[in-house]
């Protein structure tokens, strides 16, 4: 790769600083919104004296299907760090569905070959719903009529409930009809398909980042050995978890489906597994209990011989995995290559939930780094608590740390991401937003100090909007209303736009305070570039800062 030119417009003496506030937006309505209601003292300077825009960070802009899909911050960490928007999963996933592309390939065509042969069970595990984040209701819809179609006789759902992308509690708007939607195939008596088991996707099978094996043991002794409590029906077991612990979809306890007591669908010898979410980070960890023969996270009990396929492969590099149904994008050339190959000195920082965002996900679903002699990654454990317990997550130490690194001279470039507006606005509990957006705003000053003291730049962005919008709103903008009155919490991202914010201390006329407008969050690479003295790739998309 050829290393990128300088551009002759701005040098700087100490590092650019991009600090991602992951899942903050700007608000729709004024009721709902934390980051609007928190007391933002650095935030609310920043934009008060320095040059800001809005930026498009969903649908389209970051590669999904249509403006109608919400960002995340798979797609947002991709688009922010390549530069250029890249069709992305649940487009690859339709495209390939809708064109029949995926039912010819080698990996469809084994998998049903593998249970057509002696009779055994076709199994899916995935979230059931349609937020389009990490599945698709749809494409497991079609993938189940094109198993009857060619012939499996059993299909088997362990079906993991959302409320985090979709409604908090809509988990049966799903269940429900997907339920009556496998009776109908069924009817005729030549196929059975029907749900086996199941639970939230923070309590069971759905980890990520290694952050917590105790979820995917869940999962495997729940899906796989068909071990935990039983119910004749997921519509019967989600009402009486729900009734009896008050949880959230996302917090539900497993449960296995039985009849006479017995499960009705453990995967045994012969069978063919399907991991149908197309998103990559919770994916690896149950991928790999199912295709490593010398598996050590957990004891598994009993190792099943199934042929085993996710939707994509979720890990280029570490080939995760095995067998997969449709290519993930080729993202190539990202900015991180380019800055490597250049000799720029890069520092990058999250907390578990948020690390491989910064990493993985940035450097174009790439594990590892492009030359260790010029990156650092430092990766701060998240608590194993409830987010909304400690809404502050770990926001301090990634400051500490930046701080320091800052105060080094060590890096031309660092990138951080403050994962508390996603991860707490998730758990739809208002207060503990609040909170959260106060706490990251207080390390914001922190570093804000640093930098002016080392002549820096910070530039201030997300890669998608959840925190500033807490509540449902009906279509009127009403604030939709639980029985007893209280708002009904939005724990899903927002299609809202995000911010960003240029803090150059050190500014001196070299490029117009006015940004450019209407850009999405693919126009951070080539900001960034820009402002460490170099001329972009020439197809990375515009920068927001007019250099020219």
């Amino acid at each position: 790769m050829e290393p990128l030119r300088k551009n002759g417009k701005i040098q700087r003496r100490g590092p650019v600083v991009l600090v991602i506030m992951d899942g903050v937006g700007f608000g729709k309505y004024r009721e709902g919104d934390a980051v609007a209601d928190a007391k933002t003292y650095t935030l609310d300077k920043l934009y008060a004296t320095c040059p800001w825009t809005k930026l498009k960070a969903h649908g389209v802009a970051v590669g999904l299907p249509s403006d109608a899909d919400m960002g995340n911050s798979e797609v947002g960490h991709n688009a922010m760090g390549a530069g250029r928007v890249f069709a992305q999963g649940a487009k690859l996933v339709s495209n390939a569905i809708e064109s029949g592309s995926m039912f010819k390939g080698s990996t469809w065509q084994s998998i049903v070959g593998n249970v057509k042969k002696d009779g055994g069970t076709l199994h899916f595990i995935g979230l059931l719903s349609d937020g389009n984040v990490h599945s698709h209701i749809d494409h497991l819809k079609a993938m189940v009529a094109e198993a009857k179609k060619e012939g499996v006789k059993h299909v088997r759902i362990h079906a993991l409930l959302d409320g985090r992308d979709v409604g908090e509690t809509s988990a049966l708007d799903y269940f429900d009809p997907f339920a009556e939607y496998l009776a109908g195939l069924s009817a005729d008596g030549t196929f059975d398909a029907c749900i086996a088991s199941g639970g939230g996707r923070m309590v069971i099978t759905m980890d990520r980042y290694n952050a917590n094996w105790d979820m995917v043991r869940k999962g495997w002794e729940t899906h796989v050995l068909g071990e935990g409590r039983m119910f004749p029906s997921a519509h019967e077991a989600i009402e009486t978890l729900r009734k009896e612990t008050g949880a959230i979809d996302q917090d539900i306890p497993p449960f296995v489906v039985a009849k006479d007591g017995k499960p009705v669908g453990t995967i045994e010898d012969g069978d063919s597994v399907i991991l149908f979410n197309f998103r990559g980070d919770r994916a690896i960890e149950i991928s790999r209990a199912f295709d490593e023969p010398d598996f050590h996270e957990f004891d598994r009990k009993r190792y099943p011989k199934v042929l085993y396929a996710g939707m994509m492969e979720y890990d280029g590099d570490l080939h995760i995995p095995q067998h997969y149904l449709v290519s993930p994008p080729a993202i190539d050339r990202v900015m991180a290559e380019y800055l490597c190959a250049t000799g720029v000195r890069q520092f990058s920082i999250s907390e578990t939930q948020k690390f491989g965002h910064v990493t993985y996900f940035f450097n174009g679903n790439r594990s590892g780094m492009f030359d260790p002699k010029l990156e650092e990654y430092v990766e701060i454990p998240s608590d194993k608590v409830p987010f909304e317990e400690r809404p502050w997550m770990k926001c301090a130490d990634i400051a500490d740390r930046v701080i320091k690194e800052v105060e080094s001279g060590k890096w031309d470039f660092i990138k951080l991401n403050f994962p508390n507006g996603d991860m707490v606005g998730h758990t739809g509990v208002y207060e503990a937003v609040v909170c959260s957006m106060e706490a990251m705003d207080l390390q914001i000053g922190r570093m804000k100090e640093a930098i002016e003291k080392a002549g820096g730049v910070m530039l201030i962005t997300a890669d998608h909007g959840n925190a500033d919008d807490m509540y449902e709103h009906a279509k009127n903008g009403d604030v939709k209303k639980k029985a007893d009155g209280e708002a009904c919490a939005k724990t899903s991202h927002s299609l809202n736009p995000v911010p960003f914010i240029v803090y150059d201390p050190c500014y001196d006329g070299e490029y117009p305070k006015t940004l450019n407008e209407g850009l999405g969050i693919s126009s951070v690479a080539a900001t960034c570039i820009s402002f460490l003295g170099y001329e972009p790739p020439a197809d990375y998309d515009k920068s927001i800062v007019d250099f020219s």
